[in-house]
């Protein structure tokens, strides 16, 4: 089965978008993102403190928060490639890559998606980067380290927020529905079929 069309076919219509360098789309999803990220740092910070494995030196701080900064970078620039080299192997065409204040992203814009192919792109990052992490937040027992490393973890899963919103849409709103996505990177724009309304 072909994973997109190049041109939207006759007998879809605009149904929904997300739109993330818009003001409001743009706030709503840092302000979620940074809540996720604070609850998921709290909760693995009350865990490690809790079975013992806790015990932070003060001069380690400068060394975490360097170290976050630095990692977060390469993250962001790691996330956007995964989303590439995805839509690579669904489409085999050019990708579109940017950054603005508000978003980091990939697109493939002049082309529109099947679900299939729209989904595993997006979400392909998220589970990549929190596997990848999760493997030393087991089995590294120094506090500073697993400080830096859970943050990055934290951080990275609450900044997929815009990824995991897609997917829920595909999996929910449009479980029973053919759709096409148009993805420019930081909007994408959802097709669906007429007679599927």
């Amino acid at each position: 089965m072909k994973h997109y069309e190049s041109e939207l076919p006759i007998g879809y219509r605009e149904d929904y978008l997300i739109d993330a360098k818009n003001t409001k789309t743009s706030v709503l999803f840092n302000v979620v993102a940074f809540g996720i990220m604070v609850l998921l740092y709290a909760l693995g910070l009350f865990i490690k403190i809790k079975i013992g494995g806790f015990n932070p030196k003060k001069d380690y701080l400068l060394f975490v928060l360097i170290g976050f900064f630095v990692a977060f970078v390469i993250a962001i620039i790691s996330h956007e490639l995964i989303h590439g080299l995805f839509y690579k192997i669904f489409t085999k065409q050019k990708l579109t890559f940017g950054l603005t204040l508000t978003v980091a992203y990939c697109g493939v814009p002049n082309l529109y998606l099947r679900k299939k192919a729209a989904f595993i792109s997006a979400i392909a990052p998220c589970v990549i980067i929190s596997l990848f992490l999760l493997v030393p937040l087991i089995l590294v027992k120094d506090s500073a380290i697993w400080s830096f490393i859970y943050l990055l973890f934290s951080s990275h899963f609450a900044g997929c927020v815009g990824d995991l919103y897609l997917c829920l849409l595909i999996l929910f709103k449009y479980k029973n529905k053919e759709i096409l996505i148009n993805d420019t990177g930081p909007k994408q724009t959802f097709y669906v079929k007429i007679e599927d309304k």
